[in-house]
């Protein structure tokens, strides 16, 4: 047997032994990932944080920061007044620690209890919290890394116009997380199934994170080969002796093959695209850490002053429609200031000039683009402001994976010249970094959410398109798995018969 002809038999075989060992899974993929495209897995939005939120608005009687521990006050990373437990509390965080304080009385808030979980659950909810708010490290929707600070968890069963679970905060008691019962049980047959999550026992799981590659890999290897079979058995000149350009008569096989050829580009794309959403070994990581946000803050500065007063902070903002419901303060190259948000998100920054309180909507661009030059070592070849998305800056639905986080505009654009060509967006209201990218950052970005979700701006700003695109090519993957299965059925059965006696 030649060599090519023995290419051709693994080939074959290939397509064959992994479609009929995958077909399941894949059919699994599509339908959950057509569930995804309206049910997120649950996430707290900083909309809904923001919006569960009371206003700030009676400051009479509350402390300044001056009032916090000088412990507590040499190196926070974030300092924010906000409403904890019912009453105003500063929080604040330095490193994996995170601890509160009340504004009222300066003293730190005892441990939140389940009596006190259940308060800060059905204020957030707005309705009743039901009694029996169960402790816990760790559950099928509480996996991020980024809930790390708050365990352990509380999870209180609420009531309201969405009744389902809260989980608050051990540390502090703020709500951390909301998952809805309906959405719940939609993510059974949704993102939950579509991750693969029942088979993740912690955050950190290498077992089921390789689990999952390796499933990806050899389903991206059945895909590829059936394009390459599918090709080959297409007669493109001439036709077949049935007249028809495709070998196969029998129903099931024909329908495998046409639908194969109109989608197979599709279906190897999402499955080689979900493998690269695991990040195989680090490939979309820099490999060197270019950008150094503890110097861009700066040397850690007393609040004092005006600054340091809740009060007058609120006072100076008096904005019609503003109402402040969080203060959060902020360092920038050593300098601070204070940033109030109201409940839809809208910010106004407050800062001291020579005494006085000064509020502006965004941070000055001049002064920024002095400030960002020390994020890294490397010089920065360029500074720019953004008003629309661009290709790697755009922001995304809330049921998307990444549909928490924070995309503003205008946005300030930096890049350096290191080995990464790194770039990075600066928020005008807040001067957060809110997206760092070097070369391997923007590949995945491509091979990863491009490939799997079409979320190019143009394609977003005609989501009803976009959308019936991507549910019809869906069906087309769904019909092309299912014929896989029962072709698969019917080969192992006829193995199994036999081998009988």
């Amino acid at each position: 047997m030649s060599l090519r002809s023995t290419a051709r038999r693994w080939t074959y075989l290939t397509h064959r032994w992994l479609g009929i060992g995958g077909c399941l899974l894949m059919l699994l993929w599509f339908v959950s990932g057509m569930v995804m495209l309206f049910v997120g897995y649950p996430k707290l939005t900083p909309a809904e944080r923001l919006a569960a939120l009371p206003a700030l608005v009676d400051a009479r009687g509350w402390q300044a920061l001056s009032v916090l521990p000088e412990v507590v006050r040499q190196a926070p990373e974030r300092v924010v007044l906000t409403t904890l437990r019912g009453e105003p509390a500063y929080v604040v965080r330095s490193g994996a620690n995170v601890g509160a304080w009340s504004v009222l009385t300066g003293q730190a808030l005892p441990p939140v209890s389940a009596q006190l979980a259940e308060v800060s659950a059905a204020q957030f909810a707005g309705g009743p919290a039901f009694v029996g708010a169960m402790p816990l490290d760790e559950d099928r929707w509480t996996h991020s890394r980024a809930l790390d600070p708050h365990r352990p968890l509380y999870r209180v069963g609420v009531g309201g116009a969405q009744p389902g679970d809260v989980y608050v905060s051990s540390r502090t008691g703020e709500v951390v997380l909301d998952a809805p019962r309906l959405q719940q049980r939609w993510n059974y047959v949704g993102a939950w199934l579509h991750w693969l999550y029942f088979l993740r026992m912690q955050s950190v799981d290498p077992v089921w994170t390789w689990t999952v590659i390796v499933l990806s890999a050899l389903c991206t290897v059945a895909a590829i080969s059936g394009v390459v079979v599918g090709i080959w058995r297409w007669r493109f000149r001439g036709q077949y002796r049935s007249g028809s350009k495709t070998p196969y008569q029998e129903p099931w096989m024909r329908w495998h093959h046409l639908i194969g050829l109109m989608a197979s580009a599709f279906v190897f794309t999402w499955i080689f695209s979900g493998l690269m959403s695991m990040n195989p070994l680090g490939v979309f990581s820099s490999t060197g850490v270019v950008i150094d946000t503890a110097h861009y803050r700066g040397g850690v500065v007393t609040v004092e002053g005006a600054l340091a007063e809740p009060g007058r902070l609120l006072a100076a903002s008096t904005d019609v429609g503003f109402v402040p419901v969080e203060i959060q303060w902020r360092r920038i190259g050593g300098e601070l200031f204070a940033v109030l948000l109201d409940g839809q998100g809208d910010t106004r920054i407050v800062s001291a000039v020579e005494g006085r309180l000064r509020v502006a909507r965004l941070l000055p661009e001049a002064w920024l683009k002095q400030k960002v030059q020390a994020m890294s070592a490397a010089p920065m070849q360029g500074f720019t402001i953004r008003q629309a998305p661009d290709a790697y800056f755009y922001a995304r639905a809330p049921e998307a994976m990444n549909g928490a986080a924070v995309r503003r505009f205008p946005v300030a654009v930096a890049w350096f010249g290191d080995a990464e060509a790194t770039r990075v967006y600066i928020d005008l209201a807040t001067g957060d970094p809110l997206l760092t990218m070097g070369h391997r950052e923007r590949a995945g970005r491509w091979l990863f959410s491009f490939l799997h979700s079409w979320d190019l701006p143009a394609a977003l700003r005609q989501q009803n398109t976009r959308l019936g695109v991507l549910l019809l090519l869906s069906v087309a993957g769904t019909a092309l798995c299912t014929t896989a299965a029962v072709i698969g059925y019917r080969r192992l059965r006829m193995k199994v018969r036999r081998r009988r006696p």
